[in-house]
């Protein structure tokens, strides 16, 4: 829900949106296919530096791409895209808030981060940074991809990319979490 928020404030896509988006313009794959796709990839990467998956990073992987395709095709929302841009900035914002609502809740679960997140927490653990700025970092990064594919950012990218890392981190501490004993992680 949070992810078809921020697309549909017309303002700007999310930074992994912007990679994704770029992604659709240079292949055949739709919006939803191409968040797969990255996640496939994020998932062997995160693996690769012993966070585990779980069926949530599985299910996160899969689930965000499908749904965000069927909310996209059935038109949810689409009418806000060119309302007030008041409007549209607090939708924008109100998306960034439940993606980082829902980061935690999923993550505290215990069942696996999702792709995003599990790049997140293995930069987190591995360089000692707080669990925001691992994400800020994270997103920055696939901003810079998605541009380079050609993929549409705006003022809600920049929005998204500053207030992502911020929610995450407000979410953990509203919920008492630490992201250290929740995620399964291979002690080779």
């Amino acid at each position: 829900m949070g992810t078809v928020m921020t697309l549909r404030s017309n303002i700007g896509l999310s930074p992994w949106d912007v990679l994704a988006d770029g992604i659709r313009l240079k292949t055949p794959l739709t919006f939803g296919t191409a968040v797969i796709a990255i996640g496939v990839v994020l998932v062997v990467a995160s693996a690769i530096g012993r966070v585990r998956p779980g069926i949530g990073t599985i299910a996160n992987m899969v689930l965000i791409g499908v749904f965000a395709d069927l909310m996209l095709a059935s038109g949810v929302g689409a009418g806000l895209m060119d309302g007030p841009l008041v409007w549209r900035v607090a939708l924008d914002l109100g998306g960034i808030v439940t993606i980082g609502l829902g980061s935690a809740l999923y993550i505290g679960a215990g069942l696996g981060t999702g792709p995003r997140d599990s790049l997140m927490v293995l930069l987190s653990r591995r360089a000692g940074l707080r669990i925001g700025v691992a994400r800020a970092i994270v997103e920055g990064t696939a901003l810079l991809g998605g541009i380079a594919l050609g993929g549409t950012a705006g003022v809600g990218t920049a929005l998204f990319a500053i207030g992502i890392g911020p929610a995450v981190d407000t979410a953990f501490r509203l919920f008492g979490m630490e992201v250290r004993p929740k995620v399964p992680v291979d002690p080779r």
